[in-house]
């Protein structure tokens, strides 16, 4: 063999190997970058697959990332009873939503046209529920509540974004039935422009694909659910896939009603406590706002005893801290604290949720 074909032969084995050694050490990079996972993910989705009982099941590494983003009914500390002013959207869930999931041989026919609904969005001003509507649908429904937040599927590598919205959907394909939450949906999932970066493009397309598109199961028991008080930002084709829609909007008086006596059925009330008067005082307020009013009102009582007893209070302050440091049982001492009255609660002017529910014009064409 001639010296210059040889160093040719040589030279093009040489290039094959650092292109294949290249390729490798990239999949391998991605493939470190996907597993590099801290410690507290890790115990997390153990936790999930022991109370789910998945031990039976196989995951891919987009799966397993998305697993520590599922929020298990026994976390969640808010049910149905616990919302006031919104019985009839509850029981419009329970119908539409939690038995169609929990039951669905009652729900199975030929026509097709029975089961739950593929998308269900929460909408209206801040402060008026949404989420934790949600948080009780999660505990209430029983099923696998994937909480998908936007800065788990960015990923910092080209495609890979696209494989993690893939693994939200194969992984609850897995967990049936299943419900994806996407709060403040807007954010993610807003009107479509040829000027929007074409990473956040895909991931749309790719969502709204496995969503419902060519290859999703008809019998599939996966609900999406999204919230948000920017409705007319969420582009039509999502809209479209989101057929019930529900309107959160401001408590009236029975709502408000409902709403304080929950939030105040544990507290101390003066005899001469006035709820109708509270009840009208509060006309526009939205559950965020009572439960700040309500809040403000309980602390009261308690900053002038603080402030009428400081020496007393410190003496406690002292008591408890040898208590601690002893390692024994804390007994907390009973501090008599006066009943609260209507002076305590003070009415805000100007109700945010009022303001905002005028800044938003729901009554579009998709609403």
């Amino acid at each position: 063999m001639q010296p210059h074909t040889r160093k040719l032969l040589v030279d093009t084995l040489l290039i094959v190997a650092t292109q294949v050694l290249t390729y490798y050490g990239i999949r391998y990079i991605i493939s470190n970058a996907r597993s590099s996972e801290s410690k507290d993910e890790k115990e997390r989705r153990k936790v999930v697959a022991r109370d789910l009982k998945l031990s039976g099941l196989n995951f891919n590494s987009y799966e397993a990332a998305i697993m520590s983003e599922v929020i298990l009914p026994k976390e969640v500390n808010v049910d149905f009873e616990q919302i006031g002013g919104l019985d009839d959207i509850i029981m419009d869930l329970n119908e539409s939503v939690i038995y169609p999931l929990n039951h669905p041989q009652l729900f199975t026919s030929s026509s097709g046209l029975l089961g739950s609904p593929k998308g269900i969005l929460l909408y209206g001003p801040p402060g008026c529920g949404k989420t934790m509507l949600a948080k009780a649908l999660a505990k209430e429904s029983g099923a696998a509540f994937i909480n998908v937040r936007m800065s788990t599927l960015q990923d910092k590598w080209f495609g890979e974004s696209n494989r993690l919205v893939r693994g939200v959907f194969s992984l609850a394909e897995k967990l049936q039935p299943a419900i994806i939450f996407i709060d403040e949906i807007d954010a993610f999932l807003r009107t479509r422009a040829s000027t929007e970066h074409e990473v956040s493009s895909t991931m749309k397309a790719e969502f709204m694909t496995l969503w419902d598109g060519l290859t999703t199961a008809e019998g599939s028991r996966v609900v999406v659910l999204g919230a948000t008080n920017r409705p007319n930002d969420i582009d039509a084709a999502i809209l479209r896939r989101m057929p019930k829609k529900f309107y959160i909007k401001p408590p009236g008086d029975a709502q408000r009603r409902q709403i304080l006596e929950i939030m105040l059925n544990k507290a101390e009330l003066d005899d001469g406590f006035d709820m109708n008067q509270l009840v009208k005082d509060t006309e526009g307020l939205s559950g965020s706002d009572l439960k700040e009013m309500c809040r403000a009102a309980a602390i009261r009582p308690l900053r002038e005893y603080i402030r009428a007893n400081p020496v007393e209070l410190q003496r406690y302050n002292e008591e408890a801290n040898d208590e601690l440091a002893s390692d024994s049982t804390l007994q907390t001492k009973d501090i008599k604290l006066r009943p609260l009255s209507l002076e305590d609660f003070e009415v805000p002017n100007a109700s945010h949720a009022q303001m905002l529910s005028q800044a938003y014009n729901f009554n579009n064409r998709y609403f």
